[in-house]
């Protein structure tokens, strides 16, 4: 069984950063992504970015290209964070963090609010 943390969402005003950080404890080995998504206040779930364990490749949404940066962990291999700048009102949502692994069903997080005030 695999279970998945977010945190350090919160309040931040509108132009400043936030880093989330995900974490999987359990049978990881397999993993073959991590993807960030968000929902916000009355609209569906939507992709924010995606890091691809083999090879460490990513990919983003165009609404946050050049703004946020999804990464892993070096050393603790099982964390992959979402560093967010340059936040705008429209980011605020609740952040959830999806480890996909092979063999097994999606794991998810139970999410972290992220607010950007004006």
């Amino acid at each position: 069984q695999v279970q998945v943390v977010e945190s350090g969402g919160g309040l931040v005003q509108a132009g400043g950063s936030l880093r989330l950080s995900c974490a999987a404890s359990g049978r990881t080995s397999s993993t073959l992504e991590t993807t960030w998504y968000r929902q916000a206040p009355g609209k569906d779930r939507e992709f924010v970015a995606i890091f691809a364990w083999s090879g460490g490749s990513t990919s983003y949404a165009d609404s946050v290209k050049g703004r946020f940066t999804i990464s892993r962990d070096i050393a603790k291999e099982n964390t992959v964070y979402l560093q967010m700048n340059n936040l705008k009102l429209e980011d605020t949502a609740v952040y959830y963090c999806n480890f996909r692994i092979l063999f097994q069903r999606n794991y998810w997080g139970q999410g972290t609010q992220v607010t950007v005030s004006s």
